[in-house]
């Protein structure tokens, strides 16, 4: 049995588990409102990390130095036992590095912490890659957190809409069986508001990149519960839901998916980031639900 750890304050209540360092659950104190996915039928996680990559491998597989690799979707870490480096009261860090397994699949020596912190009514998220080997290292990271839709029983999915900090005009980068290709469709033009639906998700993950913004917010009309989630620096932007599911996920990205003709060298990976050898990388998002 895993061990679950739990960061609280008078406002807020998070739960953080051992495989992938994924939280699964944050319950508002004020509003005793859990706001996370709860893992169900639909779809099985909660807020799994994504690393070293960020969704699919052209045949699940990359080319580096000449030899071939295979990977699954997101890669590995949200699969991995997580030691826990750090645990306080409204704090903890958990973390993997390479081993004889994950050198099987990627021939990197890295260290991966996530650090969640929450502070009054915040919860912070801190991605901390660092290359420990002799060569750059290519790799890409992002969240998948899941957020219930709707919040209370009495509301519909079709209640809730994303706020845009700013006027957005954006292009949803479309999918095929998981690959881009090259179609895309404008979902925002001169706007700061899209209305959710479930079948706004039929056709996989709305996909976007230039975003202004640096804040969205999952709001409901009717009983004005829902979510600030704050980003900075993130390339990508995903927005998805399982089929017919009563969730969304908000996820910031350093990467994507393959393109179907891409020719899988590694280092020629749309989204793919390098790092020296002995440097870090850091990257934090944070969510104040009300």
């Amino acid at each position: 049995m895993q061990t679950v750890y739990t960061l609280e304050n008078e406002f807020l209540a998070v739960k953080v588990q051992e495989q992938g360092a994924e939280l699964i659950s944050i319950v508002n104190k004020k509003t005793n409102l859990e706001y996370l996915w709860q893992a169900g039928e639909a779809w099985p996680k909660h807020a799994p990390v994504l690393f070293p990559i960020v969704g699919q491998l052209k045949e699940n597989a990359y080319l580096y130095k000449g030899q071939r690799y295979q990977m699954d979707r997101h890669g590995f870490a949200r699969n991995k036992l997580f030691k826990t480096d750090l645990h306080e009261p409204e704090k903890i860090t958990m973390s993997i590095s390479d081993d004889e397994k994950t050198r099987s699949i990627y021939p990197f020596h890295f260290g991966l912490s996530i650090h969640y912190e929450i502070a009054e009514n915040t919860l912070t998220v801190i991605y901390e890659v660092k290359n420990n080997g002799d060569d750059p290292m290519w790799f890409s990271i992002g969240g998948h957190p899941a957020f219930k839709i709707p919040l209370l029983r009495h509301e519909k999915y079709d209640d809730y809409f994303l706020s845009f900090e700013k006027r957005e005009t954006v292009q949803q980068q479309l999918l095929t069986n998981g690959l881009f290709d090259g179609r895309q469709i404008e979902i925002l033009r001169n706007d700061d508001s899209l209305p959710l639906s479930k079948k706004l998700f039929y056709d996989d993950a709305l996909v976007l990149s230039g975003l202004k913004s640096e804040l969205i917010t999952i709001r409901s009309s009717r009983s004005g519960h829902g979510l600030h989630f704050l980003f900075k620096g993130f390339p990508y932007f995903g927005i998805w839901a399982a089929r017919d599911a009563d969730f969304i996920c908000l996820e910031p990205w350093h990467g994507i998916a393959d393109h179907v003709n891409h020719e899988q060298q590694l280092e020629n990976k749309k989204g793919i980031r390098s790092l020296e050898p002995g440097k870090n990388f850091r990257c934090v998002y944070a969510m104040v639900p009300f």
